[in-house]
C-alpha cells in the first residue's frame, strides 16, 4: 500500500500539477456566485437524492461514492483505491478530534463484490466551530485574490470562517498530492470535497491506526533508524523548500517501522513566506528536542546544524 510506483506519471501533467499546487498561487475554493462550498454541497445533495429517490443505500452505509464530486488524488493510484461509481461508504467512528478537524474512519465498499478500502475522512470545522489557531501564520506568503474574500477571513466573518476551512482542506490536499507524488512519506490523498479529505488509512497490521510517534519509545538502534528516516523526509520537503511547518511527535505516525508525516494543511513555502526559515528552524528544534529527550546522542541531534542543511538544500543560503 505503501510503494509508490512512478513507471506510468506523465511528466507534463505532473509538472501542471506541481505549479498549481504552488502556495504562492493558492487554489481556491469551489464556488457558484456567493454561495460557499458548504452550501453548493447541500444544493448538490438535493439534486442528488431527486435522482436516486428509488434507490436505497446498503444497511450501514451513509452515502454513495463521492469520487466524481470533487478533486482527486495525483497518478498513478493505487491499485487499493476504490473507484467505482456503485461503491458506498460507511462510517467506522471516530479516530481523532482536534481543534480543526475530526478524523472518521471510512470503508468505501462495492456491495457484493468484495472490493473494499479503508479512507481516513479528515473534516474541517467550518463557520459554526472553533477559529484556526494557525491562520496568521498560514496566509503569510499566500495570497487571496479576490480582497472581499481576503476581508472576510481577516474580520472571521461567518462567510470568511468557512472559507478559511475550505482554504486549509484545499492546502492540505495540494501539499499531500505534491508531497505523495515526489516520493515523501505521506499517506496517499484520495479526494478533497469541500472542507473534507479522504486520505489513505495507515494501519498497524491489526486494524488499528499506526501509533504517533510520540506513543512510542524507540531507543538505540531504532531510534537512531527513525531519525535517519526523518531526516531524509525533510531534506526531501527542502529540496522542494518546504517545510512542515508544526512538526512534533504528535504528527508523525509510525508504519511497520517507517515514519510517515501526516497533518499537512500548513506547509510553509520557506523562501515565499516572509517566516519561513523561522518555521523551519522551529520545526527542527521541536523533533530534535524529542530525539534528544529518549537519547539520541547529540552529534546527530544537533538542531543548528541541520537547520543550516535544510536551509542550504532550500537555496536560502
Amino acid at each position: 500500500m505503501l510503494s509508490h510506483d512512478f513507471d506510468d506519471f506523465d511528466e507534463d501533467r505532473g509538472r501542471r500539477r506541481r505549479r498549481r499546487a504552488r502556495f504562492d498561487d493558492e487554489p481556491q475554493p469551489q464556488r457558484s456566485g456567493r454561495l460557499t462550498e458548504d452550501a453548493r454541497q447541500r444544493l448538490a445533495g438535493m439534486r442528488d437524492d431527486a435522482l436516486t429517490a428509488e434507490t436505497e443505500l446498503p444497511a450501514g452505509a451513509y452515502r454513495w461514492s463521492t469520487w466524481l464530486d470533487g478533486e482527486q488524488g495525483p497518478h498513478p493510484r493505487p491499485d487499493w483505491l476504490v473507484t467505482e461509481l456503485a461503491a458506498v461508504d460507511t462510517d467506522l467512528g471516530v479516530l481523532k478530534t482536534g481543534k480543526e478537524a475530526d478524523v472518521h474512519l471510512v470503508e468505501r465498499a462495492v456491495p457484493d463484490t468484495g472490493q473494499s478500502c479503508l479512507l481516513a475522512s479528515k473534516r474541517y470545522r467550518s463557520n459554526e466551530h472553533r477559529m484556526f489557531h494557525r491562520d496568521a501564520g498560514y496566509l503569510e506568503g499566500r495570497r487571496v485574490r479576490e480582497s472581499r474574500q481576503m476581508r472576510a477571513m481577516v474580520n472571521r466573518t461567518a462567510f470568511g470562517r468557512n472559507l478559511l476551512a475550505e482554504q486549509w482542506s484545499v492546502a492540505e490536499f495540494a501539499a499531500l498530492s505534491r508531497l505523495w507524488s515526489i516520493g515523501a512519506p505521506v499517506p496517499y490523498p484520495a479526494q478533497r470535497n469541500g472542507t473534507e479529505l479522504l486520505i489513505e488509512f495507515l494501519d498497524d497490521g491489526a486494524g488499528r491506526a499506526a501509533p504517533r510517534l510520540a506513543q512510542l519509545r524507540p531507543d538505540g538502534e531504532e531510534l537512531a533508524h527513525l531519525w535517519e528516516q526523518l531526516t531524509a523526509a525533510l531534506d526531501l520537503l527542502a529540496t522542494e523548500g518546504l517545510t512542515h511547518g508544526d512538526l512534533s511527535a504528535y504528527n508523525i505516525l509510525v508504519q511497520d517501522g517507517h515514519l510517515m508525516l501526516i497533518d499537512l494543511p500548513q506547509v510553509v513555502d520557506v523562501v515565499a513566506n516572509p517566516r519561513g526559515p523561522e518555521f523551519l528552524a522551529r520545526d527542527v528544534a521541536n523533533i530534535a528536542g524529542w530525539f534528544a529527550a529518549r537519547g539520541l546522542p547529540d552529534r546527530l541531534a544537533d538542531p543548528p546544524a541541520l537547520t543550516e542543511r535544510l536551509l542550504h538544500t532550500a537555496g536560502m543560503v
